[in-house]
Formats: structure tokens, sequence, C-alpha cells
């Protein structure tokens, strides 16, 4: 009774997320990990800023997505790990609000380091979408009811890598593009999100590719960037056509970042393109090969582009020229990838569970918040409605929020 008195009391005070905070994909708006209008994300971590914790039932490195005031994550549990969870928990106070089991149909071999729940979900703001490293491929409205679900694996039986699959889908409009990229049977698909069924396929060049779609305005059509070892495809989320190419090569761990019609490429260092408005070859601005990430994906933030190397050195360049600013240290090793809010502060969490808060503004970059979480963490934290989501194996923390 308490909880549904709290939550009535919220509601009538219009303190519960608004749809424009919403964080519907890996990385958030457009995969940019940019989290805009979002100005009051507290730059501390600390018990004292920690709204709720609660525990997971199984492993997981997808990022927490937000619809809503529901916050939603996915996890594989099991000794084999095919038992395939989805679960939702209100934003305001951490409480479970359903979750749905599947038995995945495809492989569940990964690396140890990894597991079957790698990939981030992904929503329209009407349902959620999971895939899973074992190619099973479910859609749930906002209730939990299941839509559909399809085991990618039954039609493609040799898209499989043996480190395990790991990049997140993203829906535009209609449209769920995902990436099943890997040694073998290597492919996108663009899929009906009423239906399941495939919109389009695309053969994509054989290697293992852990790196997620990102969304560009080019002209005035959307386009979806497709990366790879042989670098970026951008294709029309819902014919799959190409569109344009850059054929420099780019990295299959740390994804692109797209700000303001830029697209910001993994590739010899890094690359600046500025895809064409009526298709053909992307314009490169410029490229620096001193600034290469590691594992995490680079960040745009104003006028800046950041990146974290295998050192944990962060790195501050700026965005128009790729001129290299501050460089600071920061606790490593990582394989999430930073977040930033409108606050000027940048949030990432390193693989021993501490996470920190860097703020971005004046002429050095400064780390101004640690929380050793004591939990190891692979995953990219999430921010909407005034607060920083963070996932583990075993659990998922809000810190922030009204």
């Amino acid at each position: 009774m308490k909880k549904i008195l709290l939550g009535v009391l919220v509601t009538a005070l219009g303190l519960l997320p608004e749809a424009k905070a919403d964080w519907l994909n890996f990385r958030g708006p457009n995969g940019s990990g940019f989290a805009a209008g979002e100005t009051g994300v507290p730059t501390e971590l600390s018990p004292e800023t920690l709204a709720w914790s609660v525990k997971l039932p199984g492993r997981g490195l997808g990022s927490p997505i937000a619809v809503g005031d529901k916050v939603i994550v996915s996890a594989a549990s099991g000794p084999d790990q095919k038992t395939l969870h989805v679960i939702c928990f209100s934003a305001v106070d951490g409480s479970k609000t359903w979750e749905r089991f599947f038995r995945a149909t495809g492989r569940t071999m990964c690396h140890q380091k990894t597991c079957v729940a790698a990939p981030t979900p992904a929503s329209d703001g009407k349902n959620v979408y999971v895939i899973y490293s074992s190619n099973d491929l479910v859609a749930l409205d906002l209730d939990g009811n299941p839509i559909w679900m399809r085991g990618l694996t039954l039609d493609y039986p040799n898209a499989s890598n043996s480190l395990g699959m790991a990049s997140s889908p993203i829906v535009v409009d209609d449209t769920l593009i995902a990436q099943v990229e890997n040694d073998s049977e290597s492919l996108a698909v663009g899929i009906d999100t009423m239906t399941g069924q495939n919109k389009w396929k695309l053969d994509r060049p054989k290697g293992s590719n852990w790196t997620s779609p990102t969304v560009v305005k080019a002209g005035d059509q959307t386009v979806v960037n497709l990366q790879s070892n042989k670098g970026i495809h951008g294709v029309l989320p819902a014919t799959g056509s190409e569109i344009y190419t850059f054929s420099g090569g780019a990295s299959g761990t740390p994804s692109s970042v797209v700000a303001d019609g830029k697209i910001y490429v993994p590739s010899n260092g890094l690359t600046a393109l500025e895809p064409p408005e009526k298709g053909g070859d992307m314009k490169q601005l410029w490229n620096e090969t001193a600034q290469r990430p590691g594992t995490s994906s680079p960040l745009a933030v104003g006028d800046k582009i950041f990146t974290i190397n295998n050192a944990g050195v962060l790195t501050s360049a700026d965005r128009a020229t790729g001129e290299r600013g501050w460089r600071i240290r920061l606790k490593g090793p990582f394989s999430g990838s930073p977040v930033a809010a409108d606050n000027g502060h940048l949030y990432i969490f390193n693989e021993a569970g501490i996470g920190q808060v860097v703020d971005l503004a004046g002429e050095e970059g400064k780390v101004v918040s640690e929380m050793d979480l004591k939990e190891t963490i692979l995953a990219t934290p999430s921010i909407s409605g005034g607060a920083v989501y963070i996932r583990s194996d075993g659990t998922l923390w809000k810190f922030g929020g009204k």
C-alpha cells in the first residue's frame, strides 16, 4: 500500500521521468552517449546520492534502458546461460514490475568474460526488443506481454561467434536494425517491429564485430551507420539501401559516435567524417592516429570529442580539427563506454566497479567523484530522468533522480 501511495503522490507532483528523458538503446539518443537536456544528474556518486539498488537474477553486460517510469534490463542464467530474462523495474523505487523468461534456441557459448545477455535492449517507446548472443530476439510490450520471438540461428545457422555476440540493436521508425556479424555467416537485418519478419537482409564483411549501429541525418534522409572491419556503410533503415560508404577500415570493438551530422569513427586512430547529402563517398574531415580508443567508444560533448585508450587515459580533442587538448588518467581498465549529461560531466565505471565522474569544463578535466561498488562492471551507464543507472551481473543501481 505504501508503494502504491508513493506512486500516486509522485505522479500527482509530476516527478516521473518525462518522455524526452527516455534512454531507449545502447548509449541513448542515436547511440551518442550524450543526454541532452539532462542538467540535474548528480555530480557525486555516493551513498547519499544512491536512490536504490536491486538484485538481478543472472549475468548481463547490456545497459539498462529507460522508458517513462520503467527501467528494463536483460540477463541470462543457469550453468549454460540458456535461461533468458527480461526484467522491468520501477524507476521510482526499484520495485520489480514484471519479469519474463525464455529458453535460448541458439548457441550460448561465449568467452568467460562476456555472457549471453551482452547486447543492450532497444525500445521505440511502445515496445521493447531484446537480442542475445544466442541470436534469440524477443519483442514485448511495456507491460511484458510477448509480441513475437525469433531464433535467428534457425534462419542463419552459421551466424555465430565462439567469443560471443554483443552488438546492440537500434529502432528507427518501424524498423529494428541488428548486426549479427562474425567470421562465418555475417549479416545485418532490418526487421519489422510489428511482425518480427525481415524487411531486408544484407550480407556483411566476415569478421568478429561487436560494434553497434548509430543513426545520422544526411540531408533530408535518416541513415543508419553499420560499422565493420571494412569501414562504414550508411543504409536506409526501411529498405537497407546503401547511401554512402567509408572504406578506410574501422575497429570491431568501440562503436562510432554521431554529433551534429558528423561521424567520429575508431579508424586508424580516430577519423571524423561528414556524410554526403545525396549519396556516394563520405568526406574525411580529419584523422588523428594518436587518439585511438581502446574498448570504450568515443564520446562527443559540445565542441569536444573524448576517447579513452587501453591505458585508461581520457583525452579531449577539438571536434572540428581533431587537435588534442588535455589528458588525464582514469582508474581502469574499462569494458564499458563513457556517457555524459548536459551538466558538463562524464560518467564511467571500470571493470573493478569503481564509478568515476569527470568535470569536463575548464582547461583540464578533473575527476570530482569516485565510488567503489565492489562488483565487476563491464556495462555502460545510462542516463534518464536526472539519474545515472549502472548494472553488474548481480545488481542494478540508480544514482540521483527526482
